[in-house]
């Protein structure tokens, strides 16, 4: 298979003063904020408080990925799995995604609950979480 390269820039990044962060945004109950660059601001008009995102984001210290890590044990599992059925931090791309909900918007500051990101985290795309068939 041949290799494809693509590049992306980062439109933001996560700030948070905590010094623990879950392994997952489904049991954490931290909060923090993305800092999402100034050129974006006009693209956050809609989010509101209450609003769930999909948070896109580069595993930026997460080592590089090798056949040693294809299988792995989640620490909510009693045996390894393949890879691509966990959340691991260490994947071929060190792409992640989490659920965040907002609680706070000012400018291009979106303060969050659940992350499971490290401060400093490259953020690299934000959607909304919507269910199927709701309209909005």
């Amino acid at each position: 298979m041949k290799k494809m390269g693509v590049e992306m820039k980062a439109i933001g990044y996560v700030s948070t003063e905590a010094k623990e962060i879950p392994r997952s945004w489904q049991v954490s109950e931290v909060e923090g904020t993305l800092v999402i660059d100034e050129a974006y601001h006009e693209g956050l008009r809609d989010i509101k408080p209450g609003d769930r995102l999909y948070v896109i984001f580069h595993f930026h210290k997460s080592p590089e990925f090798s056949d040693q890590y294809m299988r792995i044990k989640p620490p909510v599992h009693d045996k390894k799995k393949g890879v691509f059925s966990t959340h691991s931090p260490i994947r071929p791309n060190p792409i992640g995604m989490s659920i965040l909900e907002v609680i706070g918007i000012e400018a291009n500051h979106i303060r969050v609950k659940g992350l499971d990101m490290l401060d400093k985290t490259p953020i690299w795309d934000i959607k909304p979480v919507t269910c199927p068939g709701e309209k909005k």
